[in-house]
Parts: structure tokens; C-alpha cells; sequence
């Protein structure tokens, strides 16, 4: 694939609100991600490289799917090409490509699915629009569905529900299990599966990474703030992303993890054998192996004898988390039941806020003029506290408790209607690079206005593949990398810490 140029090839901005650009068939695609080596496919229980037989075992597959996963057959079934989700879709309004828009996309696995599961593709093929199984239709399958982040916001378009997120989930399955799956998701199991977590760090090096912030913090606050790992009998397990241990804005946020829980003055701790909270296994479709990396959760848990566990910022991870963690590995009966099980860090970062325990100055937060991205399998995948709509409302309100200058983008681009980063769902790989750009068109537009219009120069996530990926495309657009924030980053910022010097206390 041929370099970006930044002056070319970077999407321009639209007036807002986002226009529906001019159809340009084919528009993507030549843009392929690195498929994984054998030794990757492997380490999942799939074939190593794409079967002699891979046509009957991927109708086969498809088969068990649909008999096994009643909604995906209702989806396949369903649709009438209403239209409705044709413009919803972040890749098709950054790259033009039809076959981007979720209801084309879904086509390219559902012709297929017509041909060899209903009565009308079996015989009057030419009547129904179905399609034979060929190998140009399953590298069409291996291109579109990895430009799909699984993001649902087509979903919520939708006047039957149908969730696309489901059928590329189901696609790429489908090529897992007949030897060709994807570098990036493929190889990052991998690696979690032997070590604990996507970067491949071990104990020993996990340890170093944690006492260096330790070191920082100290520096910083002139307070001794523990990262404990291994801790037998601490209350708490956090399980927070790979990326809190060494990558801004990340790491900030997980020192801000740190300071609450320090103003808390509870007891937690990290597990070096389950220290990710991402997990790959959704988006390559496979409950296998979601459920693989879902159980060394709780056998931390268990081992280290801890009440309750607690997720980071990170957005599948919490959407895993809320959602399957108890059917993936459940039941957490051992825990203690007053508390949820899970909870989400800005859950009890709120209620820390609420119960007055956190020592707080909004001032010091004022050079910064702040927005709040909805990170999609949060905001369409979960909830968090016990009110309806608290994905939404949990995170702007422990923002706007620490941040005088609160400002939202526009109301059709947030909460459930929040466009994807461009990143998530598993392209978060250099080999979609210019894919990412584009995709990111949606969200940075309407950046654009609000920063604009009320001056935001910081934008919040609390998904850390949404960080990565702002943090890469940002300034492409525009924008200083720094932009983006986690929210404890700023939650640090302005947490006062008992025996903190602060700058009243210098002068």
C-alpha cells in the first residue's frame, strides 16, 4: 500500500453536519490487513493456513452459526434494504466505498448465506441476489469485514434492530475457522494467553513498569502512592488495559487510578497473570476464546482472595466485562455482593467525588477547555451506575466535578448516537493506517465545531484503543497529539492528596 500523503489523501473537513459524500465504487478495496501467521491461528485453535477444503467448512460454520446464534439467522433474514443505516457508517462517509455501508457490508456474507441456507437461493439464485462461495468472495469477506469496528451505531438506525456489529463478528469467525485469520487480533491473543496481557509483558518487567511510576508519582506529589501487584487479601482487583502501563495519555490515567485510590484509602491490588482487560476474542467472533481470557479474570479474583473487581478505561473491555463476564465466567458468588460485580473505575471515582472523601480543586484544571468522546462499546454496549443512561451520564459527571469548562459536541455525534473513533473493533494496526483517517473524519468534524465554537482544546475518552488511535490521527487533522485525555488523567490533576504540597502551600 502506497504511503499517506497528508496533503492528499487525509479526508477534508465537511460543514457540520456530516455530509454523505459521492459514491466512488471500489474505494477501498485494496485496503487489506496483514492476515496472521500460522503459529497465530494456532495458539486459537484454528487451522494454521487456509484449508484444501475451506469452501464446505465455511458453509458448514456458517450453518452452525446461524442454528446456534438465533439472532444472527434473524439478522441474515431480516433486512429489506431500507436504507436507513446507509449513511451511519463512519468508513463509508471517510472513503466513499458503497460496500462500506453496514447494509452492503452485511449483503456481502448474507448473498452468500441465501445461496446455500434458503429455498429461494438454492434454486432461483438469480431472483434473490445469492451468490456461490467462491475465493474472491471470501477475500472480498476478508477485506470489508476488517473496515467494520463493530461499533453498532448502524443499529441504532435500524427499525428492525439488525446489528451488523454481529455479522462481521460472525464473518471473520468464519475465516478463523478455515485458516485465515488477522495479524493484529490474532497475534495480541496470542500473547495474552502466555503472558497475562497484549504486550507480552512478564512479571518481572510488569513489576519495573509499576515502581517506575511510583517513582513519578512520589516525585510529583511527595507522597508515597502504591501500584501493588500480587497483593493476597486486598479488597480490590484492578483490571485495567495493557496500554495504562506504558503509552500517554494512558499511563496518566492509571497514576490517576492510583491517587483515587489512595484518597480512598482502600486496599487493591494487580494481578501479573491477568493484568488486560481487553478482550480480543469479541471481535474475532470467537466465544471460545472470549471465554478463555474471561476465566483467568476470575482466578485472579480468586487466588488473591479480593471482594470486588474493578475495570479501567477501556471500552471492550467494559462492554466484555458488563455484559458476558458473568456468563463467560460466572458466577462471582465469592465476591462481595453489596458492590457490582463489576464496576467501571469512574463508578466508584463518583462516588468517591460524591461522598466528599476526595479532596478536590477544580482550578487546576483551567487551562483546560473540555469535551467527552462516547466510546462506542460503552456507550452501545453497557451501562454503568444504577441509573438508565449512566454510560453516558457517570463519565461527564466525575468530568465536570473536576473540570470548571465542560462542553459536549453536538448531540447527534454523542451518547448513543457517538461515532467511532476509527480505530476500534480490531484495526487499530499501522496496515489500516489510511482506513483510520478516514474513519476518524466523523468524530474529528465535529471536534472541530465544538473547539470552534467554545474554544474545547482537550477531548476526554475512557477507551484506550480510542486513545491510540486519537492520539495517531489528531494531528492529521489538526489537532496537537495531546488533545486527547484520559479521564483520570485530569481526575489526578485535580485530586489533592493528604500530606500534598500544593502551590498555596509553597507561597
Amino acid at each position: 500500500m502506497a504511503p499517506l500523503d497528508d496533503k492528499k489523501d487525509v479526508p477534508m473537513f465537511s460543514d457540520y453536519p456530516q455530509q454523505i459524500p459521492k459514491i466512488e465504487c471500489g474505494a477501498s478495496l485494496d485496503t487489506d490487513t496483514f492476515k496472521a501467521y500460522p503459529e497465530h491461528n494456532e495458539a486459537l485453535g484454528f487451522p494454521g493456513e487456509l484449508l484444501p477444503n475451506w469452501k464446505e467448512v465455511a458453509i458448514a460454520k456458517m450453518g452452525e452459526l446461524a442454528k446456534k446464534n438465533r439472532a444472527f439467522q434473524v439478522y441474515l433474514d431480516a433486512c429489506v434494504k431500507c436504507g436507513a443505516c446507509t449513511d451511519k457508517c463512519q468508513y463509508f462517509l471517510g472513503t466513499s466505498d458503497p460496500k462500506n455501508m453496514p447494509v452492503a457490508r452485511q449483503d456481502l456474507l448474507r448473498s452468500v448465506y441465501r445461496r446455500y441456507f434458503t429455498f429461494a437461493g438454492k434454486y432461483f439464485p438469480w431472483l434473490v441476489g445469492a451468490r456461490d462461495l467462491t475465493k474472491e468472495v471470501l477475500d472480498e469477506w476478508y477485506t470489508y469485514y476488517h473496515q467494520c469496528s463493530q461499533c453498532r451505531r448502524c443499529a441504532v438506525a435500524c427499525p428492525y434492530g439488525i446489528d451488523t456489529a454481529e455479522i462481521s463478528m460472525a464473518a471473520r469467525e468464519i475465516l478463523d475457522s478455515v485458516g485465515v485469520g488477522q495479524k493484529y487480533c490474532n497475534e495480541i491473543i496470542a500473547k495474552l494467553k502466555k503472558t497475562g496481557n497484549n504486550l507480552g509483558l512478564n512479571p518481572k518487567a510488569l513489576r519495573a513498569t509499576l515502581e517506575d511510576m511510583e517513582e513519578d508519582l512520589l516525585d510529583e506529589t511527595g507522597v508515597e502512592v502504591k501500584i501493588p501487584l500480587d497483593v493476597k487479601g486486598a479488597d480490590i482487583l484492578l483490571i485495567t488495559p495493557s496500554a495504562d502501563f506504558f503509552a500517554e495519555p494512558h499511563i496518566e490515567g492509571l497514576m490517576g487510578y492510583a491517587k483515587v485510590f489512595h484518597s480512598a484509602g482502600v486496599s487493591w491490588t494487580l494481578s501479573s497473570y491477568a493484568s488486560e482487560a481487553a478482550n480480543f476474542g469479541m471481535f474475532i467472533g470467537s466465544y471460545e476464546n472470549m471465554r478463555e481470557v474471561s476465566w483467568r479474570i476470575r482466578q485472579a479474583a480468586k487466588d488473591l482472595g479480593v471482594k470486588r473487581i474493578i475495570f479501567g478505561e477501556c471500552g471492550h473491555a467494559w462492554r466484555v466485562a458488563y455484559s458476558f463476564l458473568n456468563t463467560l465466567a460466572g458466577p462471582f458468588d465469592f465476591l462481595d455482593q453489596n458492590y457490582p460485580i463489576p464496576q467501571h473505575i469512574l463508578e466508584f471515582t463518583l462516588d468517591e467525588i460524591e461522598s466528599g472523601r476526595l479532596k478536590i480543586d477544580k482550578s487546576r484544571n483551567d487551562e483546560h477547555v473540555v469535551t467527552f468522546h462516547d466510546s462506542c462499546n460503552v456507550a452501545r454496549g453497557s451501562a454503568m451506575g444504577d441509573k438508565e443512561g449512566g454510560q453516558f451520564d457517570v463519565p461527564r459527571a466525575v468530568l465536570k466535578a473536576v473540570c470548571n469548562n465542560f462542553h459536549d459536541m453536538e448531540r447527534d455525534t454523542i451518547r448513543e448516537n457517538t461515532f467511532c473513533c476509527g480505530g476500534g473493533g480490531g484495526l487499530l494496526t499501522d496496515d489500516l493506517m489510511d482506513l483510520r483517517i478516514k474513519g476518524a473524519k466523523p468524530r474529528m468534524t465535529a471536534l472541530k465545531q465544538v473547539a470552534d465554537e467554545h474554544g474545547v482544546n482537550k477531548m476526554v475518552a475512557i477507551c484506550a484503543i480510542c486513545k491510540t488511535q486519537f492520539a495517531k490521527v489528531m494531528p492529521k487533522y489538526g489537532f496537537d497529539m495531546d488533545t486527547i485525555q484520559s479521564a483520570h488523567q485530569l481526575v489526578a490533576n485535580a485530586v489533592i492528596l493528604d500530606g500534598q504540597e500544593t502551590e498555596d502551600d509553597a507561597e
